[in-house]
């Protein structure tokens, strides 16, 4: 087994003393206690007939806890973490179809999962913090321990360690089991990447029950011996102040994340001068190029667009530290190798539109209990990521769309995307989405969700007659709808999907 393919040898490279896990106003957890607390955990699950392979769904709120409890449930088990905001039949939805041997929960919640783990059966960990001890230290117990068959010990690294659910927007959620070596692979990917070292700290706004977070913000800097600000969850208005206190040399969140921070900037110009950061990082969604411009001036730092995915447990791709960043593009394979396929399975040459595919060690195997969601996932080798993009003589790439995603009115097709940049020229567009609406002869057409400026004003004639003169016409939207707020989906994405229905259109 090479060195960092199991959770376990990737926590090995921190210094002892050197803070791992930090968190607002607590004293930091240091490596050589997170190492500790990973081996006790591990031993307190074997205890509770809890080990190797078996299915711990974890529901805590974000922060410290909530970070230590993935890594240290992920070491010796395979971690399920589920968003705490679920209502009881989604809790009963997961919990089920992930086969859960064992919930945790900190002690004292009222969360609805405890009543769907008595339903089912399932056994209730309780974690009860230990603030004192540092950042994210915790003792479990358990009432109702029952002696199961387990495997003791730490993971291997073909062992799950990390067990997803895709967002489902179009279909039923599938089940995506990670192993060890996948998620360690990646988080070393992304540590590459961004050339992490152990004087380098992230301040973490990203939920943890999501894959972004887990790898990109928690174990790719821990992986080369940094540190990581543990927030409760991303705030706007806290933001700044976090990062007085935090002195992060890098932070990576979603687009919409990173666009709520730039309306907050002017303010906190001291907080960003005193905390000069090494770069941003975005990734989840597409982010338009006028954005990163924004957010590069405000910072003094490059942002880092970033593309990932739940199946590749997150980085496929990245714009280069150094060298030519392309605003606008995902940029060069950055883990596993990339290419472009067509409807039939062939590759394609380079700057030609089809579907991009991956294959490499950070991939999952395949879809739990799910032939056929797995013989349309993989062709000759490679996974098919859902994806419509282009490869440049560079090999650099841009995303042209999901393929769910775009718009089909009367067999002439549109990427959504393409809509959003253009309408983002606009001096008085904040924010825009660009979704599909139902029509009764072409089937689909091309509509927007626009949120303003804060004091600007335009009209939908203005936006369509400004769209028009940059879009060819059938691209052009034929409805624009003014929000306060584009819904959002649990980790920050804005959703193309179902937005016509949602806004009644």
């Amino acid at each position: 087994m090479s060195s960092g393919s199991t959770l376990h040898d990737l926590m090995s490279h921190g210094e002892d003393t050197h803070p791992a896990i930090l968190a607002p106003d607590r004293r930091p957890l240091s490596f050589g206690e997170l190492r500790g607390l990973v081996r006790e955990t591990v031993a307190s699950l074997n205890a509770f007939g809890v080990g190797r392979g078996d299915r711990v769904a974890i529901v805590l709120p974000n922060g410290p806890e909530m970070a230590t409890a993935f890594i240290a449930v992920a070491a010796g088990a395979a971690a399920a973490p589920l968003n705490p905001a679920y209502r009881a039949e989604e809790f009963e939805f997961y919990m089920s179809d992930l086969g859960a041997k064992a919930l945790v929960v900190e002690a004292g919640s009222a969360s609805a999962a405890i009543e769907v783990a008595l339903k089912l059966g399932v056994l209730i960990v309780e974690l009860r913090p230990q603030a004192e001890a540092g950042a994210g230290a915790f003792a479990l117990a358990c009432a109702d321990a029952r002696r199961h068959e387990f495997l003791p010990g730490v993971a291997t690294a073909d062992d799950t360690a990390l067990i997803l659910h895709t967002s489902g927007t179009t279909s039923r959620p599938k089940i995506v089991p990670l192993s060890q070596r996948n998620i360690c692979v990646s988080a070393q990917n992304v540590a590459k990447t961004l050339e992490f070292t152990p004087s380098d700290r992230g301040l973490n706004i990203m939920p943890l029950f999501h894959i972004h977070g887990l790898i990109a913000g928690l174990l790719a800097p821990l992986s080369r011996g940094g540190g990581v600000f543990c927030t409760p969850g991303f705030n706007a208005l806290k933001f700044f102040g976090w990062m007085r206190e935090a002195k992060p040399t890098w932070y990576t969140a979603v687009p919409t994340m990173h666009q709520a921070i730039l309306t907050r900037a002017a303010p906190n110009k001291d907080v960003i001068a005193a905390n000069p950061l090494r770069f941003l990082r975005s990734s989840s969604s597409s982010m338009p190029p006028q954005v990163i411009a924004e957010l590069e001036a405000t910072f003094g730092a490059p942002l880092i667009e970033a593309y990932g995915m739940t199946e590749a447990a997150h980085q496929m791709a990245s714009n280069p530290l150094r060298g030519v960043r392309k605003p606008g593009s995902v940029g060069v394979a950055a883990g596993p190798d990339i290419a472009i396929m067509d409807e039939r399975g062939a590759l394609l040459a380079l700057n030609e539109i089809g579907e991009i595919v991956i294959r490499g060690a950070n991939i999952t195997a395949g879809y739990e209990n799910n032939p056929k969601a797995n013989a349309e996932a993989f062709s000759g080798g490679w996974f098919r990521t859902g994806d419509q993009g282009v490869m440049d003589e560079d090999r650099y790439i841009s995303l042209t769309g999901r393929l769910k995603e775009i718009i089909n009115r009367g067999g002439e097709k549109v990427s959504p995307r393409e809509v959003d940049e253009i309408l983002m020229d606009h001096s008085a567009v904040r924010q825009v989405v660009t979704f599909a609406m139902p029509h009764v002869k072409l089937g689909e057409e091309v509509a927007a969700a626009v949120v303003l400026r804060e004091g600007s004003h335009a009209t939908e004639k203005e936006l369509r007659d400004f769209a028009s003169e940059r879009l060819a016409p059938f691209k052009v939207p034929r409805k624009i709808v003014f929000l306060d707020e584009i819904p959002k989906g649990a980790t920050g994405k804005l959703q193309r999907i179902g937005l016509a229905a949602k806004l009644g259109l």
